[in-house]
């Protein structure tokens, strides 16, 4: 059995670890709780809610007195090993004293109730024994009367209560009879459910196994995806920041370069048009010139330090963008940006070169996973449940047997409620005889009334106490015999099955050497260990798991079986055999390098603020002022012909004025605009460059020397990672298999609702009813003589006896009227 077991351990749960040798998971390695819920028996409820629990102390206090020996287990095993009962009948008939001394008062009583009976009938038709009608007249008769009333009442309520009980423990015991037959079938039923239950909570801890299996073989599937995250997170950290860097330095480029081409085209629209207004502001201003060199102009020499200030300023010449030109145009072809887009296609096709470089484990391991979950699925196959179904059939023929045998246990009980029903109603009836004797009595009783002159009802109540009487022998006897019976089954099977039963020491003598001959309870189940019914027991009540109840961890050690610790160099040596080749790539070469260093002191080398300052002395340039003075001074002149020059002269510098703000300025303007937002971003350059080499260098120094460690320590990560979930099933599988599977409560409780059915229902009944019958006994013989004395008060005398004061006084009776026999032997007087 035990190598068989093993080899069960090795086909199903050392394949179980296999898997982590080419397992994969997710990066985070998420430990999901095993939520498999193991499948519990289903349990019939008892339907028996009635019990004799309120005569139960007074059962067990007078079976105590009966029989205080313990429990006879030495002399039940000697009993058994000499299979001579002969031998040991003094040491039964010892131990039984208790039960042979009420037996003997029971005979006794048997005997002498009917003989006591039959003399006491003889003695009443001699006159004796309260027959002679007459009643003597005392001083305290009304207090004798009163007394032996108050003594009736008493004894015939406590027959009353007794007989209540009998009515009671009667029905509980038919009903118990008659439910017999369903709870034992329920109760089997609830065994076999539970034995049922345990291959399938087997079955359920393999089938989360092969669940393990499968979801590992769908993370084997997705190894590249799973495994080259992990690398990929590994390397995000250096290559994301120099990819950005890449893509913001790229942009700047991309941004001088729209900028440049920005300002020569707007140049190339404004030169033209400053060359035509310096032009003419040159024709303009000779002809000015010429006009106040005239001599016919008066005072015209005074305007020609004005006239020298008229001209154009600002060349508009940037000659510093052709070198920033040439540098932004070699950075646009160096093709940053494809660099960077390169760098990426990179960093994203790790995934798909896992996947390759893994493909052919990837597919050696599926292979060895599917023979592993074939494997585990026939772990059921090997394990000795077929033990189970011997022990089921049997169950099921009794549960036949019962069913078969339900009609005459219906039957019995039947037979059992109409007998209690008639002894009942036969003890009722002397209850009955007695309280109309009460009843009667007290109610036609006249105290001044003669003896002799007693109304019919208080002799209706005398003869009904004679009738209580006369019932009370004939039947009483008959009683105690059920009692006797009853008692000796009832009592010894309380004592001897029932509270040895409810202490265990019952249990404790069937696990004694020899109780039971060839049986020893770990043979019976083939297993190598010490187990003892009681122990086995006791972890029942407390529902512990089939490992522990019964020891199996002396014969298997799981937990070394289960230990993943010895398996992990086998799954590291797996994986570091897997080499993961990802070839280097270069971010940026160093050509590109010199030309983004070139592109940063172009940037810095340009004065924009030398352009700014060229385009606000063009867009200083206002001939109005002239203009105005030249209408001043013609308005001096004499001369019409100076003055009409003059005065020409000045439209056209307002003309020329009005050209360079409506053509000239608007695209200054915008110029102006341009050359400070390249300025702006030219100031960011130098730092840009710097972030994107500093960026690269570090990201291509990762790439250079720390890659291969990334993929193992990642790889380690990822191996790790498998271990840990497979920990986690390995603890769940463990803990399940300890302390879940096989949680033997049900059997306790089938025990325990056994126990109760027998004990609590039944025989606690059974006891009730003899213990309430022969308390009814007990109290006959008081209600026998009471009842006998206390009729002579309520019956009609046929001789008076009359008591006045301190003297007797015989009632005179005319001769003629007095009977032959009274004349003969006439009553003696009652001093």
């Amino acid at each position: 059995m035990r190598s068989r077991m093993k080899g069960v351990f090795w086909s199903g749960v050392l394949p179980l670890f296999l898997w982590t040798f080419v397992s994969a998971g997710q990066p985070s390695c998420p430990i999901e709780a095993i939520s498999t819920e193991l499948q519990t028996p289903n349990e019939i409820p008892s339907k028996l809610t009635f019990s004799s629990d309120f005569m139960s102390p007074l059962v067990h206090s007078f079976l105590g007195t009966v029989q205080p020996s313990p429990f006879p287990k030495d002399l039940l095993i000697k009993m058994i090993k000499n299979m001579n009962f002969n031998t040991d009948l003094k040491e039964v008939l010892q131990y039984e004293i208790g039960f042979l001394v009420c037996v003997a008062i029971g005979i006794l009583y048997i005997v002498l109730m009917p003989l006591i009976g039959l003399i006491f009938a003889c003695c009443r038709c001699c006159g004796n024994c309260g027959g002679r009608m007459q009643q003597k007249q005392t001083k305290n008769i009304h207090c004798k009367r009163r007394s032996f009333y108050l003594v009736t009442f008493l004894i015939t309520v406590l027959i009353l209560a007794g007989n209540i009980c009998m009515f009671l423990s009667s029905t509980n015991t038919s009903e118990t009879v008659n439910r017999t037959p369903t709870e034992l079938t329920d109760i089997l039923e609830n065994v076999k459910s539970y034995l049922t239950n345990i291959p399938e909570q087997i079955t359920n801890v393999t089938h989360e196994a092969s669940v393990t299996v499968d979801k590992v073989k769908s993370n084997l599937n997705e190894t590249g995806p799973l495994l080259g995250r992990s690398i990929q997170n590994g390397l995000k950290g250096p290559l994301d920041p120099a990819f950005n860097s890449i893509t913001e330095i790229a942009r700047v480029i991309n941004s001088t370069s729209e900028g440049l081409l920005h300002v020569n085209k707007t140049l190339e629209l404004l030169k033209p048009k400053v060359d035509v207004v310096q032009a003419n502001l040159s024709a303009v201003r000779q002809r000015i010139n010429n006009t106040l060199h005239s001599s016919a102009c008066v005072n015209c020499t005074s305007l020609q330090p004005e006239l020298d200030k008229l001209s154009l300023d600002g060349s508009l010449e940037f000659p510093d963008q052709k070198n920033l030109r040439s540098a932004v145009d070699k950075a646009i072809n160096a093709d940053i940006i494809g660099q960077a887009n390169k760098g990426r296609d990179f960093f994203d096709s790790i995934p798909e070169k896992v996947k390759n470089e893994t493909k052919l484990s990837v597919q050696m391991a599926l292979v060895e996973l599917e023979r592993i979950k074939t494997q585990i699925s026939s772990v059921t196959k090997n394990l000795p449940l077929d033990v189970l179904d011997t022990i089921s059939t049997p169950l099921t023929d009794v549960q036949k047997s019962i069913k078969d045998i339900s009609p005459y246990i219906e039957r019995s009980s039947q037979i059992s409620q109409a007998v209690g029903l008639i002894l009942s109603c036969l003890i009722l009836l002397v209850v009955i005889c007695n309280f109309l004797g009460l009843l009667l009595g007290v109610t036609g009783l006249s105290p001044k009334d003669s003896p002799t002159e007693r109304s019919g009802t208080s002799n209706c109540g005398g003869i009904f106490f004679m009738a209580g009487v006369g019932f009370s022998f004939l039947v009483s006897w008959i009683f105690m015999l059920v009692v006797l019976i009853l008692f000796i089954v009832g009592g010894n099977i309380y004592t001897l099955v029932c509270r040895p039963w409810q202490n265990k020491e019952l249990i404790q003598f069937i696990d004694t050497p020899g109780a039971i001959p060839n049986f020893n309870l770990s043979s019976a189940l083939n297993l190598n260990t010490s187990l003892k019914i009681v122990n086995v027991y006791s972890d029942c009540q407390k529902n512990k798991a089939l490992w522990t109840t019964f020891h199996l961890y002396e014969i298997y050690d799981l937990n070394s079986e289960l230990n993943v610790s010895k398996y992990t160099t086998n799954v590291y040596q797996t994986f570091e055999e897997a080499q993961i080749n990802i070839a280097n790539i270069t971010i940026l070469t160093p050509k590109v390098k010199s030309q983004l260093n070139n592109f940063s002191s172009s940037a810095s080398s340009m004065n924009f603020s030398n352009i700014i300052q060229q385009i606000n002395d063009v867009s200083g340039t206002n001939l109005s002022s002239a203009a105005e003075s030249l209408d001043i001074l013609a308005g001096k002149q004499s001369d019409q012909s100076i003055k009409d020059q003059l005065q020409g002269q000045a439209k056209d510098l307002r003309d020329i004025q009005t050209e360079i703000t409506s053509n000239i300025m608007p695209l200054l303007l915008e110029l102006n605009t341009t050359i400070k937002n390249l300025s702006t971003v030219a100031s960011q350059i130098t730092a840009v460059v710097d972030n994107v080499l500093k960026n690269v260098a570090y990201a291509q120094d990762v790439l250079n020397y720390n890659i291969s460690q990334i993929v193992k320590t990642e790889s380690k990560a990822f191996i790790d990672c498998q271990v840990e979930i497979f920990q986690a099933f390995a603890h769940w599988a463990y803990q399940t298999i300890t302390e879940r599977v096989g949680s033997c409560g049900p059997a306790a409780a089938a025990i325990d609702r056994s126990e109760e059915l027998l004990c609590k229902h039944l025989v606690e009944s059974l006891n009730a009813f003899w213990l309430s019958l022969g308390w009814c006994m007990m109290f006959l013989i008081p209600s026998i003589i009471f009842s006998v004395k206390l009729a002579k008060y309520y019956r009609r005398m046929k001789y008076s006896d009359v008591y006045e004061n301190n003297n007797f006084m015989m009632n005179p009776f005319p001769k003629v009227h007095l009977k032959p026999e009274l004349l003969e032997k006439p009553p003696p007087p009652h001093v």
